[in-house]
């Protein structure tokens, strides 16, 4: 599989702001709806799930580079960056056409689902999601 997941999306106008372009809060909610349907898509939330982990955010950082607008149809791509011992950095980049609108990124950190508590990261999970530490290549 590859370590870059797509996401198609159009915008909606319930993200529209009184700017008329996507709020910047709706980069956050598109953020973790690629990382998800990529943990669903490659069987990491499975196996996570199996393995009594659950995945939380440290933190998210995100650069907005141009508006995306009502009816744009955006492409996300995401992929991990890096696995440590129990955190994982994942990036982000917003597509409309061959422009990028935003980038971002979010560490997230392996937890017991009981617990709450840092769990370690397990080659399998690796090997289920891969890694791109340069990103996706140009095509």
């Amino acid at each position: 599989m590859d370590p870059v997941f797509r996401l198609q999306l159009r915008v909606t106008a319930d993200v529209v702001d009184e700017h008329r372009h996507v709020n910047n809060v709706a980069y956050v909610q598109w953020m973790q709806d690629a990382a998800i349907s990529h943990a669903e898509a490659c069987g990491g939330a499975r196996l996570a799930q199996e393995l009594g982990g659950s995945w939380f955010v440290r933190m998210h950082r995100i650069e907005y580079l141009k508006p995306a607008f009502l009816n744009d149809e955006i492409t996300v791509l995401t992929w991990v960056a890096d696995w440590r011992k129990v955190r994982s950095l994942r990036r982000y980049r917003f597509m409309k056409n061959q422009t990028v609108l935003a980038e971002g990124e979010t560490d997230w950190v392996f937890v017991d689902a009981v617990t709450g508590r840092p769990k370690p990261i397990t080659q399998q999970i690796v090997s289920a999601f891969g890694i791109a530490p340069d990103g996706p290549s140009a095509r």
